[in-house]
Formats: structure tokens, C-alpha cells, sequence
């Protein structure tokens, strides 16, 4: 966008479309929905596989929401905040892609009910502002103390593996490991998700999954007979 004579100038793209008032929400809130609308039947103990195909003709089966919209080519900027909203699920807690993305296109739709009820938008976001406050303030009355034990943690670990591909190792073995690996590292502040290293390395598959602990050197041995 530049500016000329005091007037805004912008530079779109020949096939770009403008819009703008209740045109601009109305297109914005339809295409999040269709976004959070794509993975809302993946969600849940019956929820249902996706499958996708690449223009290449690659296939990906799989029920991670995370997944699913990384791999859908989404331009929209309205839908691709869906996206966002999912990625940075993703990246803060490592699952509820799905979840999160299912909530944004609720919160879209009932404000679209609202926007049709001539409520301004802003009065919307204040609401759901406080909404999100008040929902805060809940989860913190009625989370569960961290005195869970392994069995649970275990149960959680492998519910978040669900759709995402384990290979030749089962999920629960897998789950098993990662609650070993987060005792190993757990304080009274917490855990420090830092703490723990991930390292991949060609072999077997990941049945050949282990947990060390110590330092790992990634170095040729000096002697074929040295102790790896």
C-alpha cells in the first residue's frame, strides 16, 4: 500500500478482489467456518480419518487437525488465521489443533448472529474478552492437582499421539517413554520441556526408541571395538 496526495494507494494483485463493511465480515466469517468446518468431524472418540492428496499424488491419512490444515492450501487471510490459531496450539501444548480450530469457527458463527442482530463488533470482542476471563478463571477452579500418576500421564501422552503416526512402535510403548522422560526432568516449578532432547537418526524404526540419560555424543567411535 503507498500513498498519494493524501489519499491511501493500493497495490493488489490482477485477480485480487476487494472487499470491504459487511461484505469483508461476512466473507472473513464464511471462510473460517469452512476451515474449522474441515476438521470438526476428526474431532473426538469417533472422530473420522482424513485422507489427502497432493497435486504429486502423495496420500496422508490421518486425523491430527494440526495436519490436515497444514496440508490444505489455504490463501484466504481469514481462514489462514484458523490455521494459526491451530499452529500455536500445536507449538504451546503439542495437541487440541482440532479442538481450538473447532471453537474459533463456533465463536465466528454465533458472531455472525450477532453481527446480523445489528450488535457492533466491538461490543462482540469485549464480550468474548470477558468471556475469556471468565473461562480462565474456571479451568483454574477445576484443574486436577499434579499429582496424577504414570498410568494417567501415559494415557494423556498416547490420547495426543492419536492420528499422528507412530510407525513401528506402539503408541502406548511410546507413551510409556515419554512419562519416563518427563519424571526424569520434573521439579516443583514444573517441567522444562527444554530439558528433554529429541534425536533422530536412521535405523531400525522407531521401535528402536530409547531413553538416555546422560549426554549423547554424535561422533564416530576412534576404535571399532570402543563401547558405543
Amino acid at each position: 500500500m503507498g500513498q498519494r496526495r493524501g489519499q491511501p494507494l493500493f497495490i493488489l494483485d490482477e485477480d485480487a478482489e476487494r472487499t470491504q463493511g459487511k461484505d469483508a465480515q461476512s466473507s472473513n466469517i464464511t471462510a473460517g467456518k469452512a476451515v474449522s468446518e474441515s476438521v470438526r468431524t476428526t474431532l473426538g472418540p469417533r472422530g473420522m480419518d482424513k485422507m489427502l492428496v497432493s497435486d504429486s499424488g502423495d496420500v496422508v491419512i490421518t486425523n491430527d487437525g494440526a495436519t490436515i490444515l497444514q496440508e490444505m492450501d489455504i490463501e484466504h487471510p481469514a481462514a489462514q488465521m484458523i490455521v494459526e490459531v491451530a499452529e500455536t496450539q500445536e507449538e504451546e501444548v503439542g495437541d487440541g489443533t482440532t479442538t481450538a480450530s473447532v471453537l474459533a469457527g463456533r465463536l465466528l458463527a454465533q458472531a455472525e448472529d450477532l453481527l446480523d442482530d445489528d450488535v457492533h463488533p466491538t461490543t462482540i470482542v469485549e464480550g468474548y474478552q470477558q468471556a475469556a476471563e471468565f473461562a480462565l478463571e474456571a479451568i483454574e477452579e477445576q484443574a486436577l492437582a499434579d499429582d496424577v500418576d504414570d498410568e494417567e500421564l501415559a494415557a494423556v501422552a498416547e490420547s495426543s499421539m492419536t492420528g499422528k503416526g507412530t510407525g513401528d512402535i506402539d503408541a502406548a510403548a511410546l507413551a510409556e517413554t515419554i512419562v519416563e522422560a518427563i519424571r526424569q526432568v520434573q521439579a516443583d516449578a514444573g517441567v522444562d520441556r527444554d530439558a528433554i532432547t529429541i534425536r533422530t537418526q536412521t535405523g531400525p524404526g522407531a521401535s528402536a526408541t530409547e531413553l538416555v540419560q546422560g549426554v549423547i555424543s554424535e561422533e564416530e567411535p576412534l576404535h571399532e571395538e570402543m563401547p558405543r
